[in-house]
């Protein structure tokens, strides 16, 4: 088995050493979608195959998808890390033919108690209506994803669009790891107010509101 780890990237200077290093001697394709900062310098440097590709996170791991040599494929956030044991939980859920597509479970990486509140959220989101999102690194076989289709060209909600096609051709599970990915983005938005927020969104995803409009209410932009 062979993996590629795909990490689309925009300005993440500060975080993408990281994320790089926790897949190891996999095949890393870094995705860039126009950083401005030294992105690109810094995942070159540690071995990954840098890209450029049009802005949008969607579009640039799909494009990504098409260039890699591995049979499975992992799209890692650029802000999160594989855990250890990563390659070998992968391949192990692949052994059984009927699974194609999977992902880990999710730490945040802070002690405040909040966070753990929200990781309980996560599980609990998995168990109640099996629901992955892009923040847990999304394996699949390769072949199997473009079957299903790729990552569709949405402003949102692309990773849970994507999982929802997969389960349509086989298997998706969620393995005992866990990634670690930053606070950052909670903290940026407030711990209790994102964690909201981000509900939102999903319910509204779930009643049939498009991608484009669920953009506009996240990021404030009518």
């Amino acid at each position: 088995m062979k993996v590629t780890v795909i990490i689309p990237t925009l300005n993440e200077a500060a975080d993408i050493a990281r994320s790089v290093s926790s897949a190891g001697c996999a095949e890393v394709i870094v995705a860039d979608g126009g950083s401005r900062d030294s992105t690109r310098e810094i995942a070159s440097g540690l071995g990954a195959t840098v890209m450029e590709t049009q802005r949008g996170r969607g579009l640039q791991m799909d494009e990504a998808a098409k260039t890699a040599t591995g049979d499975v494929l992992v799209f890692l956030h650029a802000d999160t890390m594989l855990p250890e044991g990563w390659f070998k939980e992968i391949e192990r859920a692949l052994v059984d033919p009927g699974t194609i597509a999977g992902a880990f479970g999710l730490r945040i990486g802070s002690t405040h108690p909040w966070f753990r509140v929200v990781e309980a959220v996560v599980r609990l989101r998995y168990r109640a209506l099996g629901l992955i999102y892009g923040d847990q690194a999304i394996f699949a076989r390769k072949d199997e994803f473009f079957k299903a289709g790729g990552f569709r060209k949405l402003p949102l909600m692309e990773d849970v669009d994507c999982v929802k096609r997969l389960r349509g051709l086989g298997r998706v599970r969620l393995l005992k790891g866990s990634v670690v990915t930053s606070p950052r983005r909670w903290e940026a938005g407030g711990m209790v107010g994102n964690t909201l927020k981000n509900g939102l969104i999903l319910a509204l995803y779930m009643a049939g509101v498009p991608p484009e409009r669920l953009y506009e209410i996240y990021y404030g932009r009518q």
